[in-house]
């Protein structure tokens, strides 16, 4: 009788413990559902961490700040214990951020780290800086930039200067690019290669567009030929080749780019776009997961870089996943044989 009595007792604590488990709730606040990837990243995420068992809040914030910043506010008073934030802008979370601590809520960067707060205990994200490398490296291989005589010509398109993640990206790539543009052997027609000067606010495609399309009618209307133009990510390059295919006759530039949008990859086997970086965005939801996991049990968080990312407050321990480059020889290896898409997709 009294094993039994144990038994009992032991179950009882096991559907106790469960049932904790369910009730605990995670907030999940994604930028926009404007961009193919935040749609994805925050349906993986709904998708992981309720199978996990936790009740999940995910907002899209339709790329506004006052409308993220309002239902971050409302994920924390309405009991959310870890929320995981995409930010729209790094720095503009503040008040929100001020009571997720005074309440007690842990908050985990995704992607984008959150600036001017040391209410943020972790960053989950890709190795930003070496997206940009891989950008950079592409380009310097293609070109054959350290056995080719040159001149060749290159533009640039960053990212948006309210996302911290973009000058990584910009970095990265100047960093190996910029030896070939001091030697003469890279030229920027327009003389636009500060970030300031090529950052592209929200990312926006037509924004991206629109500023091409001034390069090319500026620069470029004599005839001359671009042989490279730096994207940050995929949709900034997709504005950047509709202003090539509208306003520009000369040989076709590599064109790189970041997320594997599927209009990219068609572009990809199109020939309109080399390369693009591919952020798995199930690993990176999958590892989250695992984090929110180790949080609700008082575990130690997993992360690998406690030095590189400082929000002007703290230095925010992270998690770096590896991200890879995709083109025409390797897309349906990384893309279509992992199920990321199907062919169907891509037709």
């Amino acid at each position: 009788m009294k094993k039994l009595v144990c038994l009992v007792l032991a179950l009882m604590m096991s559907l106790m413990c469960v049932s904790a488990l369910a009730a605990e709730k995670v907030g999940v606040s994604m930028p926009t559902k404007d961009l193919q990837r935040w749609n994805q990243d925050g349906d993986y995420l709904y998708q992981k961490l309720t199978e996990a068992g936790y009740e999940v809040d995910l907002q899209f914030a339709s790329n506004d700040v006052q409308q993220q910043l309002n239902q971050v506010t409302n994920m924390i008073n309405n009991g959310c214990t870890v929320i995981v934030i995409a930010a729209i802008e790094g720095s503009s979370l503040g008040s929100a951020l001020d009571l997720a601590k005074e309440k007690g809520v842990t908050v985990i960067a995704y992607d984008r780290l959150l600036m001017e707060s040391d209410a943020v205990s972790y960053y989950a994200t890709f190795d930003n800086y070496m997206v940009g490398t891989k950008q950079g490296t592409y380009i310097k291989e293609a070109l054959d930039l350290d056995n080719a005589a040159g001149p060749f010509a290159l533009e640039i398109t960053a990212g948006d200067p309210g996302d911290n993640n973009a000058r990584y990206f910009y970095q990265g790539a100047i960093d190996v690019l910029q030896p070939y543009i001091d030697a003469g052997k890279l030229t920027i027609k327009s003389g636009q290669i500060e970030f300031t000067d090529v950052a592209t606010p929200t990312w926006k495609t037509e924004v991206a567009q629109t500023r091409a399309d001034s390069i090319l009618a500026s620069f470029y209307a004599d005839g001359s030929s671009i042989d490279a133009w730096l994207c940050s990510n995929d949709s900034t390059a997709l504005g950047v080749t509709n202003a090539l295919e509208a306003n520009y006759d000369g040989e076709w530039p590599i064109i790189t780019g970041q997320d594997c949008d599927i209009s990219n990859v068609k572009n990809m086997i199109a020939g309109k776009q080399a390369m693009s970086v591919f952020k798995d965005t199930r690993t990176l939801a999958a590892q989250v997961v695992k984090m929110v996991g180790q949080i609700l049990a008082g575990e130690t968080v997993d992360v690998n870089d406690t030095e590189t990312y400082d929000n002007n407050k703290i230095v925010v321990p992270s998690f770096l996943c590896e991200p890879v480059f995709a083109d025409v020889n390797n897309y349906a290896e990384l893309l279509l044989d992992s199920g990321y898409y199907t062919a169907d997709q891509l037709q």
